[in-house]
């Protein structure tokens, strides 16, 4: 696939009762006290829901909450009333609603919602302001705790749905801590105001300017991924914040085999480290928690040129999604990514990776990148993969590279190394029942990074272009156009880098500038 040389082994290194009645003589001295002097204390008061309606059953359903035309209540039959928003152009489908909170406390918000990219967050806190998101076909809960300030008494519990994204639906929203009696009636002038810019500010009532809150971007609506090295091979060695910020997944490759099957692991290469003058697990955790704070996706990578992963039956799909959701939990991986070139079992790695994002749950990512000959097919094991996890996919990036002549959607043979050799073979792809948004080109990120294949980012931004709306093809034009073309990526930022960062500035600016 990439020409690697072979990668070397990392280092592995190696009076109960007594106590109860005095407790219960001093809370009953604390109740006296406090009835005296009429006063009581933040810490004594029940956790409650202070959330007026966030089952939506009440009356009109949506009151008190305030929001945006193009919310509506609907009755599901499945969960009852629930709120439904369809983002339209610049509005978001936003609602809000203004609750009574104590000083200095901590509250816990959670929504269960469902759709295409749903944020849920609280505005006024006095402190940091939480925001949460998920992008899920299936229902899920959004959850963040915060702690008020020392003169907060009111905040504003908001959500809302992202532009050019499938409607949305939210219930049982709850923010639950110390009770201070009802929630206020919302002003009638408060909003929910987001920038379409990649800063979203989120303004609490009454009004827009009182306060506001900047939170990582949503995905873009195309993503360019890059592969980081966990080694080094004459590549430029980068820690994960050398990363440039136009890259919207970062894959760590890659994940090492265990000798328990389907089992992997991960260690940061010892010779790596050392180029960079010392990287340290630490340094490296604390790089994905602020790439991740950014809004960017990190995911560990399994397989590669010498990736030996086999996934063949139950136990060893039990034993990788397992193995695999430690590796997220230890590092902060949002996901994994299936680049196996030795063989794939589209029925078991289908099935440990269902289980894996049922682990992890909301904001999963799962990409791919197969070699062009697995995905010329249906009726391939990596193509039979990747519609058996269309549910949880994010994107497929086939290697576009080191394979030579290819057959296209139309039957034509294209020679790698050719825009119609990119639109060629990715229609296949889209003929062939993904969703134009899991299809992307993977791409070498120079003539070092693969045997063959290359071609210039201009090329891929034709290809790209053509894909989408049929502009700037070469000789072959798809039947048809994909406006929601999904995106790029490269092998890898490391030579991405090499070569001045052609990929990052050339393809991921074009990328996301495309509307």
């Amino acid at each position: 696939m990439r020409a690697l040389p072979p990668r070397p082994q990392p280092v592995r290194r190696p009076g109960r009762a007594l106590l109860a009645g005095l407790v219960a003589a001093s809370t009953g001295l604390a109740g006296l006290l406090m009835a005296g002097t009429g006063t009581a204390t933040a810490d004594v008061a029940p956790n409650v829901n202070v959330i007026a309606n966030g089952d939506f059953s009440a009356g009109n359903h949506i009151s008190p909450w305030t929001c945006g035309p193009t919310v509506t209540a609907v009755d599901n039959a499945a969960t009852g009333w629930d709120l439904q928003g369809s983002p339209a152009g610049t509005d978001y489908a936003n609602c809000s609603q203004s609750v009574t909170v104590l000083p200095n406390s901590t509250y816990t918000l959670s929504a269960v919602v469902q759709g295409g990219y749903v944020f849920a967050g609280v505005t006024g806190t006095g402190g940091t302001d939480p925001s949460t998101w998920s992008s899920n076909s299936g229902w899920n809960t959004l959850s963040s705790t915060f702690t008020t300030g020392a003169s907060t008494t009111s905040v504003s519990v908001w959500f809302h749905g992202w532009y050019g994204q499938t409607p949305f639906t939210v219930d049982k929203v709850s923010l639950v801590g110390p009770g201070t009696g009802a929630s206020p009636s919302p002003s009638p002038t408060g909003t929910v105001v987001v920038d379409p810019s990649p800063s979203v500010s989120v303004s609490a009532s009454p009004s827009p300017s009182q306060s506001t809150m900047t939170m990582p971007p949503p995905p873009k609506k195309r993503l360019l991924t890059g592969y980081w090295q966990d080694f080094y091979n004459g590549a430029t060695p980068q820690r994960i914040s050398d990363v440039p910020a136009a890259y919207d997944i970062i894959a760590v490759a890659f994940a090492d085999a265990t000798s328990t099957q389907g089992g992997i692991s991960f260690t940061l290469d010892p010779t790596l480290s050392s180029k960079l003058g010392g990287y340290t697990e630490a340094q490296f955790k604390a790089d994905i928690a602020a790439k991740r704070a950014a809004g960017k996706k990190v995911i560990i990578s399994v397989g590669g040129q010498n990736g030996t992963v086999s996934v063949s039956n139950s136990t060893a799909a039990t034993n990788f999604a397992n193995s695999a959701y430690a590796l997220i939990q230890q590092y902060g991986f949002d996901g994994i990514d299936i680049d196996l070139e030795n063989g794939v079992n589209a029925t078991y790695m289908s099935q440990a990776l269902h289980a894996l994002q049922a682990k992890v749950g909301a904001g999963f990512v799962l990409t791919m990148a197969p070699e062009t000959i697995g995905m010329q097919s249906t009726g391939g094991e990596y193509f039979k993969l990747a519609l058996a996890t269309k549910d949880i996919l994010t994107i497929v990036n086939m290697q576009y590279y080191n394979s030579g002549a290819m057959l296209g959607c139309d039957g034509g043979v294209y020679a790698q190394g050719t825009e119609n050799f990119l639109t060629g073979l990715a229609c296949i792809q889209l003929q062939g029942g993904l969703r134009a948004d899991q299809v992307g080109l993977g791409v070498p990120a120079s003539t070092s990074a693969a045997g063959g294949g290359y071609v210039s980012p201009s090329v891929v931004n034709s290809a790209l272009d053509c894909l989408a709306y049929g502009t700037n093809c070469g000789s072959f034009k798809p039947s048809q156009t994909w406006p929601a073309i999904g995106g790029a990526m490269t092998w890898s930022t490391n030579w991405d880098a090499t070569a001045g960062n052609q990929i990052a500035n050339t393809v991921g600016s074009h990328l996301h500038a495309m509307p």
